[in-house]
């Protein structure tokens, strides 16, 4: 397959808008990580009509998908996780060719993962499990055991991730095997979960309490990129305002949920401001140590 797909990809590194390509092979006979074709080719372009083509071929017996990403896509996916996939073939894929050790500096930075960096992606995955852990409590206490079960699920799968967010890691589709290795406390929580002999309505109860702790203890450090925009001026914010900052809206669905629990755990208070209307008020928001 690589032979078929050679004069492809040299036909590609001559032309002076391509920046890198790599080359990942399937490893398992199910391999979700190529898609199940036998290889991926990544090829990173610095312009490009579309910012994300993709064409498939044959050869015999064997598959491949060709991608051709433009490299500010590329940057977006892997800042904000759109495509943890990507991330793992730029990684863990073969360097088939790298203008002026383009591949070689972004293998770099996907190791140093510099802390502003960091600070969003830690935003994002606290984001998601806030809304998910929240999901979970509302169907525990409606007796949905069954979808709160499921719910508490993805929440460990959010956590575990900002694990590794925190560790200086960009988490990979592996995650577990990669928080067995960086944060104990985080995989003995997915170990209980998932062992636990417990009856489920019992095992959900008591993952729900070990889970308000863990999150309340991160949720100052995770929050920092959100906090960090709020400490930029002295006046306090309101949603819309933080809302339409340009910095946040990698995890705007998720930001009125970010706040309210902030909120909650007084790290962030609430300021009331006159409307025109008798008794009703703006509702804006200030660091509660700023």
């Amino acid at each position: 397959m690589e032979n078929f797909l050679r004069p492809i990809y040299q036909e590609r590194a001559s032309d002076p808008n391509t920046l890198g390509i790599l080359m990942m092979e399937k490893t398992n006979p199910n391999s979700p990580l190529t898609d199940n074709f036998d290889i991926i080719l990544l090829i990173i372009v610095k312009e490009a009509e579309q910012e994300w083509f993709v064409k498939h071929y044959e050869s015999a017996s064997e598959t491949a998908a060709m991608h051709i990403v433009k490299e500010s896509t590329l940057m977006e996916w892997i800042d904000t996780s759109s495509s943890r996939r990507a991330v793992e073939w730029v990684i863990n894929g073969r360097v088939v060719y790298d203008r002026n050790e383009y591949i070689s500096n972004l293998k770099d930075k996907l190791r140093d993962f510099p802390l502003q960096k960091r600070n969003l992606r830690k935003a994002i995955e606290f984001g998601k499990l806030v809304k998910s852990y929240n999901e979970a409590k509302a169907l525990f206490a409606s007796k949905n055991y069954k979808d709160a079960n499921s719910k508490v699920f993805y929440s460990l799968h959010y956590l575990a991730r900002l694990a590794v967010v925190e560790k200086g890691y960009y988490p990979e589709v592996t995650v577990w095997n990669q928080v067995k290795n960086i944060d104990i406390e985080i995989y003995k929580l997915y170990e209980e979960f998932i062992d636990s002999s417990e009856e489920m309505e019992k095992k959900i109860q008591l993952m729900i309490l070990a889970m308000d702790y863990v999150i309340n203890h991160r949720a100052e450090v995770s929050a920092e990129h959100l906090l960090s925009i709020m400490r930029t001026k002295d006046e306090p914010w309101s949603y819309a305002e933080l809302k339409m900052n340009p910095f946040v809206e990698p995890y705007t669905l998720d930001l009125s949920v970010i706040i309210s629990y902030l909120e909650e755990k007084e790290i962030i208070l609430p300021v009331l401001e006159e409307t025109k209307g008798v008794g009703v008020f703006h509702r804006k928001y200030k660091i509660s140590d700023f």
